[in-house]
């Protein structure tokens, strides 16, 4: 068992995006690999959830009006 890694960010936390993030797949709407939120744009943290397999903190981030993109630690930093 992999031991959890415990949040570094909080809920209401404003960070920004540490590297370009595109598209996974996770928005149909948006083109595959089509680019979602510029390396150093602003967002806040909206909710913190764990990656239950990897028990990896996931965070949705808030960037603008009504896109929230699920973001690992390595991808997102405090500005």
């Amino acid at each position: 068992m992999i031991e959890p890694r415990f949040p570094k960010y909080q809920w209401g936390q404003r960070v920004k995006a540490a590297v370009d993030l595109v598209n996974d797949g996770s928005f149909p709407d948006a083109p595959a690999d089509g680019l979602l939120v510029g390396a150093g744009d602003i967002g806040e943290i909206v909710k913190v959830g764990m990656q239950t397999e990897a028990n990896l903190p996931i965070y949705l981030v808030e960037f603008g009006e009504r896109l929230v993109v699920g973001c690992l630690e390595e991808e997102i930093t405090v500005p």
